[in-house]
């Protein structure tokens, strides 16, 4: 019997899946009791990179090159619509904040204004928790925590990770709706693309920022893809 190779394993994979997955789900689907190596999700990380037959959507996002003009029509996204990608691309890290947030057992946010937005064909109100902030402090200082992109919040229903997606927009936006919520026990994280980093420290080194500058973090989006694919659930988390 012709043994199956571990790229066509991956392929089948993403042919049951609707011709399209996200690394974490490759690694659930996926049987590696047969597979011969100690790192069986770097395994799939190379073969979907280097595959003839597979493309990247986004970062930790593959599909079958057979299957692209479904899946890209699936998620809204037209090839050289800037609108389209930035959209998709904003919703997508939203939603994988959330999933992450879900797996380490946080109760999770999304704001009234994005609920319908998609993540990956679904509504990111149908990932999240709430689309309603909890009625944790003053309401001055709701209105501001309930335009956050993303929060997590602890057992006590108390915000511990407030996030903000920066694709194009502009950093001090989310500097200061942080600067206006410093007084909570939680961490503010600019989330964007690692050529956005030296604008982040160039903004956040502004006088006015000194008081949150050594809890605002700046995550780029391949460390959130990194997380997303190989967390374990309830794992202690840390980024």
């Amino acid at each position: 019997m012709k043994k199956i190779t571990q790229e066509r394993q991956v392929i089948d994979a993403l042919e049951e899946l609707g011709g399209w997955a996200t690394l974490r789900k490759l690694n659930e689907v996926l049987d590696f009791s047969k597979w011969a190596t100690k790192t069986p999700e770097a395994s799939v990380r190379r073969i979907v990179q280097n595959s003839d037959s597979i493309f990247k959507i986004r970062p930790g996002l593959w599909a079958l090159k057979d299957h692209a003009t479904e899946v890209l029509s699936k998620f809204n996204l037209e090839a050289g619509n800037h609108k389209s990608e930035e959209t998709f691309t904003h919703s997508y890290y939203q939603g994988l904040l959330i999933e992450i947030g879900n797996i380490c057992g946080s109760s999770t946010f999304v704001p009234a204004q994005d609920k319908h937005k998609l993540f990956l064909g679904t509504e990111l109100c149908e990932i999240s928790d709430t689309t309603v902030i909890p009625s944790f402090t003053y309401d001055f200082l709701l209105r501001k925590a309930q335009t956050v992109d993303v929060i997590w919040f602890n057992e006590r229903r108390m915000p511990s990770h407030f996030y903000e997606v920066e694709h194009t927009t502009n950093i001090l936006n989310s500097l200061n709706k942080f600067y206006e919520l410093q007084d909570f026990h939680a961490d503010f994280y600019i989330v964007a693309d690692e050529s956005r980093k030296e604008d982040f420290h160039d903004k956040l080194g502004r006088s006015i920022y000194n008081n949150i500058k050594a809890r605002v973090k700046f995550l780029p989006y391949i460390q959130v893809i990194r997380r997303h694919a190989n967390l374990k659930q309830e794992q202690e988390f840390i980024w």
